[in-house]
C-alpha cells in the first residue's frame, strides 16, 4: 500500500529497477504498466530484482511502495526452495509492493547492516523503516499472509 503522502498527492514515488532513476507515477496508473521517465523500461515488472550496496538505499529511501527484501545466498537450500515462492509472491503483490533480493555473499555489508543471522530472511520496509522480518522457508499462502498482514498495520 502506498504511503499516506502518496495517497494525498495522488503520486507514488518508485525507483526504476533498471536504471535506478526515481519516478513519480499517478496512483491510479500503478497497474497500467508505467515506464521509467529516464530509460523507458517498465517500472513495475511483477518479478523480484537484485539490489546491491550501491543502489539499496536509493530504493529504500525513494519509494512509497513497501519494499520486501529477500536476504539469501546461492548455496542455501532453503533459499533455493523459496526462490519460486518469492517470484510468485511478486506476481501476486505487484504493483502494491516491490520485491527485491540481496545476495548476502555478494553484499555482506547489507547483511551486516541489517543483522542478518540466518537465511533466507525476509524484511519488509515502509517509508524507509523496517516494519517486520521473518526467517526460513514457507509456502506461498503463508508468505503472502505475512506480507499483507504487515501492510495493513
Amino acid at each position: 500500500m502506498p504511503t499516506d503522502t502518496a495517497i494525498e498527492t495522488g503520486l507514488v514515488r518508485t525507483v526504476c529497477p533498471h536504471c535506478h532513476a526515481v519516478n513519480r507515477v499517478l496512483a491510479e496508473r500503478l497497474g497500467a504498466t508505467p515506464v521509467c521517465g529516464a530509460c523507458k523500461l517498465p517500472l513495475l515488472e511483477p518479478k523480484p530484482y537484485a539490489l546491491t550496496e550501491l543502489n539499496f538505499d536509493k530504493h529504500l529511501q525513494n519509494s512509497d511502495l513497501p519494499l520486501v527484501v529477500d536476504f539469501w545466498a546461492p548455496w542455501c537450500g532453503p533459499c533455493k526452495g523459496m526462490a519460486p515462492v518469492f517470484e510468485r509472491a511478486a506476481l501476486e503483490l505487484g504493483p502494491r509492493a516491490r520485491l527485491v533480493k540481496v545476495n548476502t555473499d555478494e553484499q555482506p555489508g547489507l547483511a551486516t547492516r541489517f543483522a542478518i543471522r540466518g537465511i533466507p530472511t525476509f524484511v519488509l520496509f515502509r517509508n524507509g523503516r523496517e516494519m517486520a522480518r521473518t526467517s526460513g522457508a514457507t509456502d506461498l499462502g503463508s508468505f503472502l499472509s505475512w506480507v499483507q498482514g504487515q501492510q495493513t498495520e
